[in-house]
Order: structure tokens, then C-alpha cells, then sequence
């Protein structure tokens, strides 16, 4: 009988060898899934990041007068602003209005000087279409051109239009964002505020917050009650409720703000049920002031609410209450000090995104609003599409976006202490 004799074992593996197998398998892992998001990184690069790039940069960009005046810059980088420039002045603008290509230019810069200095406008096109000035030519001197410019428009002796130029002459600004908070830069480049009368963008911000506060306690009030009911139901009943919850996002904002006009309208179907229910004499005014915008907003936004308080709501054991109740509290003490401190996680994301989804809103409150209960959204579609000032238009976007920023970190400063606490 022979012996069977055993083939040796393989030696051990390699431990660093293994280690550098496992960290290559781990590389490939996390490049494949890098690769699965590049294409959203990249969407959300383009549509979301490179638009607020430019919003910023178009915010505080004051290309007009630097391109279409450069060599009049330059003359008036050392004028003292005391007195009318010198004749080099003078000849420095016909040489470069009369190098504009066409008209566009012109009325470009005409547009951005006429914010600073109203009859800019008038003044610059006229002397844009007057030239060239007759009897002058590249060999005429500084002081002849002087005098035939101040003969066509007596204005151009008038400093203010001078400073309007030398204020404009960077290309980079500060003025759109300044005056989106009510101030302003002087003759001589000190931050002020502006004139009483004049000082309107901070009361639109105010009125903007206000509504969007409004609309937020709204939607809470409505919106807690109904998310507790949903979340005590069992999850077949909550879900086919939570289809009725979600018909809003189906449906346009347009077609929603007609049918509220056709509600609170003083003919309307809520003024008819309440004159029916003898409840008034005479119809209400729900419409076209800050009832019915705030109606509205809440009935759209409304569905932000819930959905966060649901979530959280149905996370929360229902037996916390029972036991509350069982070691001899009174059922609303126990709701109020058992139940809602476990749905603050929930309120705080339905008040955030209700708020700053109003503070961005435009189209109800011009539907359904009077001239006093537009929102910042109505100003800076007012300067993107009738004033064409897209320069104010993306600062008072900036202002939105920073308001947003500053309401987020708020959130965040509250909800990480909640838990440090917790």
C-alpha cells in the first residue's frame, strides 16, 4: 500500500499586494461612479452654476461707457470734477461718438447715462446725429471743437453730465448693487443714501419678506393639521388622499390664478356663498390687492408643506403619545410637548422652501395684486423687458440669491444646534 502524499500548499498571498489589489478595485468603484454623474454635474454646471456666474458678473459689469468712450476716459481720469473738463475733453467725445459703428451703440450708452443723469439721452443721440460738426476735422484744435459742441447743446457746459461720464468710465461698478439697497456713490465716489423720496428698493424688499411670511404661516397652519391626518391614516387611504395634495403640481400657476379670479372676484362664486350664507351685505374685495395674492400663493404653495411635515410625521411612533397620556398628561400637553418637538425637522424644511419659493415669486402677485403688493420678481422683469437695464435687473437678482443664501444658513445654524442640544 503506498502513501498518498499531500501537495504542498500555496504560499500565503501578499499582504501589500492584496492591499494594492483592493485599493485599485476601490479607484475603479469610485470612477465608475463619478462616471454615472458626470453627466448631471455637467447639466447642473450649465444650467444652474453658469447662469449665476453671469448674473454676478453681469450685476456689477458697466461695459457702455468704457467701450463706446474710451479716449474721453481717459481724458477725464485726472479732471478734479470742480469745473467744465478741458478742451481735450471736448474733443475727446466727437472722436468717439463719431467712431460708434451705428445707432445701437449710442443708445446703449445714451440708456446708461440717462440713469445717472436724466436728459442724457437727449443729449448724447442729438449730438451722435449732429455729426460731424461742420467746419471741424481731425486738424481742428481742442478749443474750436469745444466751442461749436457747446453751440450745438448748451448742456455739455453743465459738470453733471461731465461726472455722469467720469463716474461710468470703469468697467466694473458697484452703483447696480448699491442701489438695489438704496444707496449710491457721489460726484466723487462716497457711498450715501439715497433721497428719502428716491429710497424704494428697500421697502419692496420688506414688502417681499412680509408676504412671503405671510404666505409661510398660511401654509404651516394649513398644512400641519392636514399632514397629522394623513399621517395617522393607514398607507392606502394617506395614499390615495396624497394624490388630491399633489393635484397642484399638475396643473399650470396660470390656469390656477384665472380660476382664483373667477373665485374672489366681486361676482364671484366666494362673494355669492357668503351674500347666500348672509354672512356680508355687500361683496368683499378679495381681489386685485394683498388678500388675494396671499390666497392664491397659499393654495399653490401649500403642497411644499406637507409633503415635509408627512414624511417626518409618519416616522414619529404613535405610542409616544399613548404613553404621555398614560403617565397622566392632558392629551394636548402631550401633543404639544411630546408630538411637535419630534416634527421640527419637518416644519423647518416646509417654512424654508414655502418662503423662499415665495420670496421668487412674480406672476401671482402681478395677476392678482395691486400696484402695491408686487414683489422684487415684478422689478427685475420690469428691467429686463421694458427698461432693458440688465444691469439692475441681475442685482436685484443677486439681492434674492443672497437673501436665499443668508435664510439656508440660517436653517442649517438651527438645525445643527437643535441637534447638538438633542
Amino acid at each position: 500500500m503506498t502513501a498518498t502524499i499531500a501537495a504542498p500548499l500555496p504560499p500565503p498571498a501578499d499582504g501589500a499586494a492584496l492591499r494594492r489589489s483592493l485599493a485599485r478595485a476601490g479607484r475603479r468603484r469610485k470612477w465608475r461612479a463619478f462616471a454615472l454623474t458626470l453627466p448631471l454635474l455637467l447639466f447642473l454646471l450649465l444650467t444652474f452654476l453658469v447662469p449665476i456666474a453671469a448674473l454676478l458678473e453681469r450685476a456689477v459689469e458697466n461695459p457702455e461707457v468704457a467701450r463706446a468712450l474710451p479716449r474721453t476716459v481717459v481724458v477725464l481720469r485726472d479732471w478734479k470734477r470742480a469745473d467744465v473738463p478741458r478742451p481735450e475733453a471736448f474733443a475727446a467725445i466727437v472722436a468717439d461718438l463719431g467712431a460708434l459703428s451705428d445707432s445701437a451703440d449710442a443708445g446703449a450708452l445714451a440708456r446708461r447715462l440717462n440713469s445717472e443723469k436724466p436728459g442724457a439721452r437727449s443729449l448724447i443721440m442729438g449730438t451722435y446725429r449732429a455729426l460731424p460738426l461742420e467746419g471741424t476735422s481731425a486738424a481742428t484744435p481742442a478749443g474750436a471743437i469745444r466751442d461749436k459742441l457747446l453751440a450745438l447743446d448748451p448742456r455739455w457746459g453743465e459738470t453733471a453730465y461731465w461726472e455722469a461720464i467720469a463716474k461710468n468710465g470703469s468697467r466694473w461698478t458697484p452703483d447696480y448693487l448699491l442701489t438695489a439697497v438704496d444707496l449710491r456713490r457721489d460726484a466723487h465716489g462716497a457711498i450715501e443714501r439715497v433721497d428719502p423720496d428716491q429710497r424704494v428698493f428697500g421697502g419692496i424688499l420688506l414688502r417681499t419678506f412680509g408676504i412671503s411670511a405671510l404666505v409661510t404661516l398660511w401654509c404651516l397652519a394649513l398644512g400641519y393639521p392636514l399632514a397629522y391626518w394623513l399621517s395617522t391614516l393607514s398607507p392606502r387611504r394617506a395614499n390615495v388622499l396624497m394624490i388630491l395634495v399633489l393635484v397642484p403640481f399638475w396643473t399650470s400657476i396660470l390656469v390656477r390664478v384665472a380660476a382664483w379670479i373667477v373665485l374672489l372676484q366681486s361676482e364671484g362664486l366666494v362673494n355669492h356663498a357668503l351674500e347666500s350664507l348672509r354672512l356680508i351685505d355687500k361683496p368683499l374685495e378679495l381681489l386685485f390687492n394683498r388678500t388675494g395674492v396671499v390666497i392664491a400663493m397659499t393654495h399653490i404653495l401649500l403642497p411644499f408643506m406637507i409633503l415635509p411635515l408627512y414624511s417626518v410625521m409618519a416616522g414619529v411612533p404613535t405610542s409616544y403619545l399613548r404613553a404621555a397620556v398614560s403617565l397622566g398628561s392632558t392629551p394636548l400637553a402631550a401633543f404639544m410637548r411630546v408630538y411637535v418637538p419630534q416634527t421640527y425637522a419637518g416644519i423647518g424644511a416646509g417654512a424654508l422652501l414655502v418662503f423662499i419659493l415665495s420670496i421668487g415669486y412674480y406672476v401671482t402677485p402681478a395677476l392678482l395684486g395691486g400696484p402695491t403688493d408686487q414683489m422684487l420678481s415684478y422689478y427685475i422683469a420690469q428691467y429686463t423687458n421694458v427698461d432693458v437695464n440688465w444691469g439692475m435687473a441681475c442685482a436685484l437678482g443677486a439681492l434674492l440669491l443672497a437673501a436665499t443664501l443668508v435664510l439656508y444658513a440660517v436653517y442649517r445654524r438651527v438645525t445643527k444646534t437643535e441637534l447638538s442640544l438633542g
